[in-house]
């Protein structure tokens, strides 16, 4: 089938070092990333940014290549041509308050913090001037957080693992790299928004690919007809290829961040 639309996470994926779309993950100069986006362009291929970054930053992202659709937060709100969608379930804005502030009312960010004090922090600054997700870096078991959470009444929310980020980010001594993490309503997901924008546009899963480098991306897997998780992924979390060898339909690409998206890319329009 013809390849119609590519779901992209942004950092550690489409952007290398830096956050920069025109640097590779050791911040050498290169157009792979920027090739990929033209050759989508040209074959009229529909690129959708799935982040956790702001809604306010993935907008920009979007715009600056050209697209009309993206997910932000991890999930929790899709836009699709300027029409807004939020997946979060039960926790609607209400009363002039946002997800974020619904979600932090119901105590469960300040439980995480207290019950894993040393291994779990804000991921300051990029935790303020959320609506949605609650923000954090550190090292720990998001199954095990989530038993924690739903044990202490709150399985309305989970914490998601959005992928590891540099040791330079945090001061916490922690026993392996660490890693970003979302709180957000259990309803929220990247892989729920993808589907969700699929059905929208009319898209089969064939006709879909899905690029990351994190356990949230890799969820996309079963919802598209093929997933390619960047090289870097596997460098900075091994356990991700036993996580991948659970479907069928993915490929570790043999370049990592922006290079390995191209690499994605060109060969799934190679085969389309």
């Amino acid at each position: 089938m013809a390849l119609r639309c590519v779901y992209t996470d942004l950092d550690g994926t489409l952007l290398g070092r830096g956050a920069s779309l025109f640097r590779d993950g050791e911040g050498g100069f290169t157009l792979l990333p920027a090739r990929a986006l033209e050759a989508c362009h040209r074959a009229g291929v529909e690129v959708v940014i799935k982040s956790g970054r702001r809604k306010v930053q993935v907008m920009e992202d979007a715009r600056l290549m050209g697209q009309t659709s993206y997910i932000y937060e991890v999930g929790s709100g899709l836009v699709i041509d300027g029409e807004e969608t939020l997946m979060t379930g039960e926790f609607q804005p209400r009363d002039g308050k946002t997800v974020h502030r619904l979600v932090e009312e119901t105590g469960a960010p300040a439980l995480l913090l207290q019950t894993y004090a040393g291994r779990l922090e804000p991921h300051a600054p990029w935790h303020l001037d959320r609506q949605m997700s609650h923000l954090f870096r550190g090292l720990v078991e998001p199954a095990e957080a989530n038993e924690l959470l739903a044990r202490e009444g709150h399985g309305a929310v989970r914490l998601v693992d959005n992928g590891a980020i540099p040791s330079s980010e945090t001061d916490l001594s922690l026993d392996g790299q660490p890693h970003a993490y979302h709180l957000v309503p259990a309803e929220a997901s990247k892989a729920g928004a993808v589907a969700r924008h699929m059905q929208a546009r009319g898209y089969a899963p064939g006709e879909c690919i899905g690029v990351g480098d994190s356990r949230e991306d890799l969820d996309v897997a079963a919802r598209v007809g093929r997933f390619y998780l960047v090289a870097n992924a596997l460098e900075k979390d091994p356990g991700l290829r036993e996580a991948a060898a659970v479907h069928e339909n993915v490929e570790i690409t043999e370049a990592g961040h922006g290079e390995g998206f191209y690499e994605a890319v060109v060969g799934a329009l190679m085969h389309s």
